[in-house]
């Protein structure tokens, strides 16, 4: 799990490659799923928050930028 903190930290750049990473660590706990290898299912649960922690400081960051233009 990830502290909002650490990814308010992070440049542009930076989430944009967090958030392609847990996007591929979701599509692999999905396909475990389907095919029964899923061990911890937690984790499903911890990547999808931690892709809307991304994505709203992606938001935050690109409405701040806007702002100061």
């Amino acid at each position: 799990m990830t502290k909002i903190s650490d990814i308010r930290t992070k440049t542009v750049d930076e989430l944009q490659d967090n958030l392609l990473g847990l996007k591929k660590e979701q599509f692999n706990l999905r396909f475990q799923k389907a095919t029964g290898q899923l061990e911890n299912t937690a984790r499903v649960r911890q990547v999808r928050r931690d892709i809307a922690r991304v994505k709203t400081v992606q938001a935050q960051k690109a409405a701040s930028a806007a702002k100061a233009k």
